[in-house]
């Protein structure tokens, strides 16, 4: 068992982290507004991650598709990763799905805890080449990959997973929040 400080001082530095400047603050606000933009243009956003960040861009497209109202959607289909892994590989997987179902003036949200995933790095590249804005949400390292490649780039200072995706989730959900103006509202269907 882990001492006694173990959680206040996890909880302190998880504190520390989502305390956000006013870089951040700015670039929360252009990534809203980006997204915003995309639904005035009547195209799609298509985010993706990895492992705790596929499930993050989940939840994110679901709340943006259904509470947002812009058209956003997530490739987490079993079938179509083993797929495409299968016949393109894994580090290109990604890349295809941008290739088959990506259209120009979309916008591409790619989230690497560090970076470096090689599917994300191939993917960036996929939505350039179809001038695709890509907006990524990283950690670990400021100078990674990811980072250097993306339109729009929010980093975590640090290298714990947990922290780094806790954090990612916390700004795509306040994205969401801030597009919507309220941070309250009902999850029931309104029509």
């Amino acid at each position: 068992m882990r001492s006694k400080k173990y959680l206040p001082d996890y909880f302190k530095k998880f504190n520390q982290l989502t305390k956000i400047d006013n870089l951040q603050l700015r670039y929360l606000k252009n990534i809203s507004e980006e997204l915003v933009r995309c639904k005035k243009r009547k195209k799609k956003v298509a985010i993706f991650g990895n492992g705790g960040s596929a499930a993050i861009s989940s939840h994110f497209s679901v709340d943006l598709t259904k509470v947002g109202k812009i058209r956003c959607v997530n490739f987490n289909e079993a079938d179509l990763i083993t797929c495409f892994s299968n016949d393109y590989g894994y580090e290109r997987w990604i890349e295809k799905a941008i290739d088959f179902y990506a259209d120009h003036k979309d916008i591409v949200v790619l989230i690497s805890s560090s970076g470096r995933s090689k599917n994300m790095i191939n993917a960036c590249k996929a939505a350039k080449r179809k001038r695709i804005k890509v907006i990524s949400f990283t950690g670990h390292s400021r100078n990674n990959p990811l980072s250097k490649k993306g339109n729009l780039n929010l980093w975590v200072n640090s290298k714990a997973y947990n922290f780094v995706e806790n954090t990612h989730q916390i700004w795509l959900l306040a994205i969401c929040d801030l597009i919507i103006g309220k941070r309250e509202y009902s999850a029931k269907k309104k029509d």
